[in-house]
């Protein structure tokens, strides 16, 4: 096959495609996450499991002067994440070697007569030839998949409701 086939057949399309797709889904969870962290920084009960594997609910509140608060109504947000920077790379490498190689013997060898041969005096060697040939194929290949993730505001329309949910006291 020849090698411009060969980086042709890399499936480039199926692979952004395939990295798009995961990185939704991981967007989709890092957002959900940060979802999950906002309610228990609320204060909201949440389930916790232990090493044994009992299961409790908890709220997590902050005794700060004398109040019961939640991390919320500290000032505190939590973190959301967004990914800014995705990389592709591929490498391939593709080797094809064609060696042959040929050798051979030639006749050797004395006759003292042409009539020596009849009388058993005469010594030869054989002559042979040989042929080989030798196919090398060999394809390498590597993929790198780079991504960066940067910590971004909570959206406006969340911080708007902390600071409804603070003011209201609940």
């Amino acid at each position: 096959m020849p090698i411009g086939q060969e980086l042709l057949d890399v499936p480039f399309a199926e692979m952004v495609t395939s990295l798009g797709v995961a990185i939704g889904r991981a967007q989709f969870e890092l957002d959900r996450v940060a979802l999950q962290v906002a309610q228990i920084m609320a204060g909201q009960e949440f389930e916790v499991t232990d090493s044994e594997g009992t299961t409790s609910t908890e709220r997590l509140l902050v005794e700060f002067g004398g109040e019961q608060l939640s991390m919320l109504e500290l000032g505190f947000t939590p973190s959301f994440y967004h990914f800014v920077d995705t990389i592709i790379e591929v490498k391939v490498s593709i080797t094809i070697a064609r060696e042959v190689s040929f050798s051979r013997s030639t006749f050797s060898g004395s006759v003292d007569s042409y009539f020596a041969i009849f009388a058993a005096g005469a010594s030869v060697s054989s002559v042979s030839a040989s042929f080989a040939t030798k196919y090398n194929y060999s394809a390498e290949g590597s993929s790198l998949i780079r991504t960066k993730i940067a910590p971004v505001p909570a959206p406006a329309i969340l911080e708007e409701r902390i600071r409804n949910l603070v003011a209201s006291g609940s």
